[in-house]
């Protein structure tokens, strides 16, 4: 039976901290797929203008477009290279939610983050973000240096 693992990437070092350890364990267990994936952090509480919510799923489309180009594809490509199985998700919402969300959406076993970061997703995780995975995931989480 194939084991998934989830990584939350950031698009910084610490993002590849992640993946590096995802690697080894994905290596260790043999028949894995990884699963990388990256919040854009949204909250469907913000209040906007008529003319801000006529653009926003257009914004988002961006979001995504722009986050599967510049850190998704390259993570996917750089894990094929080296034999791997993986695919890529992005998603807007709160961190640990959404990251627990896409776990269990894969079936996954565990989701591997980053403690800190140079900014972006990883800042965040080891504040309330990652608190807030640890203490509510459905699966193990485990955080990378």
């Amino acid at each position: 039976m194939t084991t998934r693992l989830v990584v939350g990437l950031d698009g910084h070092a610490s993002g590849e901290r992640a993946l590096d350890f995802a690697i080894k364990q994905a290596r260790l267990i043999g028949d894995c797929d990884l699963v990388v994936a990256y919040v854009i952090e949204w909250s469907p509480f913000s209040f906007q203008t008529a003319e801000e919510n006529a653009q926003r799923h257009k914004r988002r489309e961006e979001e995504i477009s722009t986050v599967m180009t510049r850190v998704i594809d390259p993570a996917v490509k750089k894990l094929e290279g080296l034999g791997l199985k993986a695919s890529g998700k992005v998603r807007h919402g709160d961190v640990a939610d959404t990251l627990n969300a896409i776990a269990k959406e894969q079936s996954a076993a565990q989701i591997i983050v980053a403690r800190s970061s140079e900014g972006g997703f990883s800042s965040r995780i080891f504040g309330s973000s990652t608190f807030n995975l640890v203490k509510g995931a459905d699966l193990p989480v485990t955080v990378v240096q």
